[in-house]
């Protein structure tokens, strides 16, 4: 493990209680990764150093690989309170910036639907800590795309509701305003999928290290200790490749692959409770001939640590290996007859399905 301390960006920084919840909190199970110890010393090495500030940061890689994970495990290390946006393809401006609603009286809010009426309720208590589309998310239990719609219908509703009244307007700042504003660390999960070009211009502007962000109440300046760690997949259906522009902003790039073998097994006994290694070897070893082999095909789908995690489980739970690996695994990178020919031939070539059929009799054997 690291030393705490060690990559502390501010020591002198107070944060709030609130604040404080918001640093992840590393897990016994969290194993440190040559990319975190890489990625944490260019940081804290290039911190105080003006223009060669690395503030930017891109991990690129397939799903599974542990990109938010390591995102997370950044924001421990340095001390910065982690928050996430999470794209979508018909993203726009005000999902950047964030939404102004009318305050309405209490005499038109009880006129309105219940479920409206609850989100406008909570949107005007909140102390400006969280952000709309957050506040949304938990009073309503839905996902961030859906609450960026929703509050995009209360808009028209609430404006309809108080046409000819002199209004008071509030601003509620997205997600991104605040990491931006008070200094935290935001991972912007998977921005290649966003359509709009003047939304990724939005995005680009707010990425400069010495960027502002013009809101309609006023212009805000990038806080010093703001981190973007943005996380995109590669290879997969309907992923667009990066923007230029927004690959231009970022000091330092990670490619997230899979792990090597030793992380892979050290990462499922984590999470899976299960610890027979030489299971654990055969099938890590199984998941990485797969990965390969779909890449050099160009097969679009992933062989990464989420099948391992899941395969693992289920042969821990008593199913059959090979059954199993249809299930979590060969049908989650393809359910195409060729494509699903071609994974099974370099699993027979590796010798791996001898490999699992006998580790199942031996464990049946000995009663394991």
């Amino acid at each position: 493990m690291m030393h705490n301390d060690e990559y502390i960006l501010s020591p002198a920084r107070q944060l709030s209680d609130a604040e404080k919840e918001l640093i992840w909190k590393k897990p016994f199970s969290h194993k440190v990764s040559e990319e975190e110890r890489r990625i944490c010393k260019e940081i804290k090495r290039n911190w105080n150093r003006g223009e060669m500030k690395i503030a930017n940061i891109l991990l690129e890689g397939d799903a599974g690989s542990g990109k938010t994970q390591l995102a997370k495990a950044l924001s421990a290390n340095f001390g910065l309170p982690y928050t996430k946006v999470t794209c979508f393809a018909d993203m726009d401006k005000s999902d950047i910036i964030g939404a102004i609603l009318p305050v309405i009286s209490s005499e038109r809010l009880e006129k309105m639907d219940p479920a409206d009426q609850s989100v406008l309720q909570a949107l005007y208590e909140s102390d400006g800590f969280q952000s709309a589309t957050e506040v949304m998310m938990e009073v309503l239990g839905i996902t961030q795309e859906a609450a960026a719609r929703k509050m995009k219908q209360l808009l028209k509703k609430a404006s309809k509701n108080m046409e000819g009244e002199a209004v008071e307007y509030r601003f509620y700042p997205s997600e991104i305003v605040r990491a931006f504003q008070k200094g935290y660390l935001l991972e912007i999960q998977e921005p290649n999928v966003i359509r709009d070009a003047a939304v990724l211009m939005a995005l680009n502007s707010a990425l400069e290290l010495d960027g502002s962000i013009n809101l309609p109440t006023e212009i805000i300046h990038r806080h010093p200790d703001f981190i973007a760690v943005i996380t995109t997949n590669r290879s997969y259906a309907g992923a667009r490749p990066l923007n230029e522009a927004l690959r231009d902003r970022v000091q330092h790039t990670e490619k997230m692959d899979l792990p090597t073998k030793e992380v892979m097994i050290d990462r499922a006994k984590a999470k899976t409770g299960y610890a027979n290694e030489q299971v654990l070897d055969v099938l890590a070893e199984a998941i990485m001939v797969l990965d390969k082999t779909a890449r050099a095909n160009a097969i679009k789908g992933v062989a990464g640590m989420r099948s391992y995690f899941y395969w693992v489980d289920a042969f821990a739970a008593g199913a059959s290996g090979i059954e199993s690996l249809y299930h979590k695994v060969i049908y989650k990178i393809t359910t195409d007859s060729e494509e699903i020919k071609i994974l099974e031939e370099a699993l027979k070539t590796h010798g791996l399905v001898e490999k699992i059929d006998e580790i199942e009799v031996g464990i049946k054997k000995n009663g394991l």
